[in-house]
């Protein structure tokens, strides 16, 4: 397997929380109303799964692998967008957060947060997962040697090994605080 596959196959996930997300916004845009307990899952998903898992399998092993190599003008520059990408997509989920939050406290102008985030995240994550998955992905492995490629892999199922650990020690961590 190359390291791409592993990264591919999230997307596929993450396809389908978006998905979820698409149907939520016809609620919201239709009946001005949200199901906030969807909403807290969509965002413990987005935060661990895409953010976590996902964004950082690619920014701290494969975009740090590739850094360090003589890209192409062309694939630099995507992935120097793939990384403010990333951070973009942070920052939706933090609003839609901070909206979902809103929205329970009754805060009225919360629903069109809500739907405007809504909005971002299931316009950014087509587009996004399109330019990794057809402009980039592949082009990169001809960068890599095959012993490259296989310790990134191994790096990549290290890393998703240690995850599930981290997120319990740090709801742990809240929960005593």
């Amino acid at each position: 397997m190359k390291p791409i596959g592993p990264l591919m196959r999230e997307h596929r996930l993450i396809e389908r929380m978006v998905e979820l997300l698409r149907k939520e916004l016809g609620t919201v845009s239709h009946e001005k109303k949200a199901n906030a307990e969807f909403l807290l899952a969509a965002i413990d998903f987005m935060r661990v799964y895409s953010d976590r898992t996902h964004y950082d399998k690619e920014d701290e092993i494969l975009f740090k692998k590739l850094a360090e190599k003589s890209l192409s003008q062309e694939h630099r520059r995507i992935m120097n967008e793939l990384t403010q990408e990333h951070v973009v997509a942070r920052d939706i989920v933090k609003r839609l957060a901070e909206a979902r939050l809103g929205f329970l406290s009754g805060r009225r102008d919360a629903i069109d947060d809500i739907q405007s985030c809504l909005e971002e995240l299931v316009s950014f994550y087509p587009m996004h997962i399109e330019k990794e998955d057809k402009h980039f992905f592949y082009p990169c492995l001809d960068y890599l040697s095959q012993q490259e490629q296989d310790i990134m892999l191994e790096d990549m199922w290290e890393f998703d090994r240690k995850l599930i650990h981290e997120k319990y020690e740090n709801v742990i961590k809240e929960l005593e605080e």
